[in-house]
């Protein structure tokens, strides 16, 4: 008889949310893995909550609804604070410097960072869509130490060459290209074939 437990079925995401511009890419992110049969986990910090106001005209209570459990940012003691809370990975959409910075050093003072420092020392895949322009050097330093620890810094960067049509088509692109890296295919990423699209012919008119 096999007393191992099942292996978990489906993948197991945490979203974290923080108060860098683009909250819309947590909102669509927990939208995408729900539709494809994740179970997510999500972290708002106080700051997500602000902007959400600001960019969206969605309630805190719409976008925890999109998630399967919710934790509370001040709560160092949720499930997933700990090493033994089995998960495929965790993506902080949008990272902000502060976030990404708490990670980078270690001195993580909210569950948001605890929980991406845990992951890191299990090496678990965590990602950081990093929201900031320009650089200095102090950013630069700080995603360095961060990718040495094991994370993957992911700015929200569109890719043209999908030939988005709309700011919906540029979000799901970039969202699908993240979850590429957690072998979750959600069917938004125009894939690149190699072909050449030749330019238009620019039209002159006779006079």
């Amino acid at each position: 008889m096999n007393h191992h437990r099942p292996i978990q079925s489906k993948p197991r995401i945490l979203v974290g949310i923080t108060g860098a511009s683009g909250a819309i890419y947590g909102i669509r992110l927990l939208e995408l893995l729900r539709d494809y049969g994740a179970e997510t986990h999500l972290v708002m910090s106080k700051a997500a909550q602000v902007t959400l106001a600001c960019e969206t005209s969605l309630k805190v209570a719409d976008v925890e609804k999109l998630a399967d459990v919710v934790y509370p940012n001040g709560d160092i003691g949720a499930a997933c604070s700990s090493g033994s809370f089995k998960m495929s990975g965790m993506i902080i959409a949008p990272c902000s410097i502060k976030t990404m910075s708490e990670i980078a050093t270690g001195n993580t003072g909210s569950l948001m960072s605890r929980a991406a420092d845990v992951a890191l020392k299990e090496r678990r895949r965590v990602v950081l869509m990093l929201r900031e322009t320009p650089l200095h050097i102090g950013h630069i330093r700080n995603m360095a130490a961060v990718t040495e620890a094991g994370a993957i810094v992911y700015p929200p960067v569109p890719a043209f060459y999908a030939l988005p049509q709309s700011l919906e088509d540029m979000i799901d692109h970039t969202l699908g290209r993240v979850l590429d890296l957690f072998d979750i295919d959600v069917g938004k990423v125009r894939r690149w074939s190699g072909d050449r699209v030749r330019p238009k012919q620019r039209q002159t008119v006779e006079t």
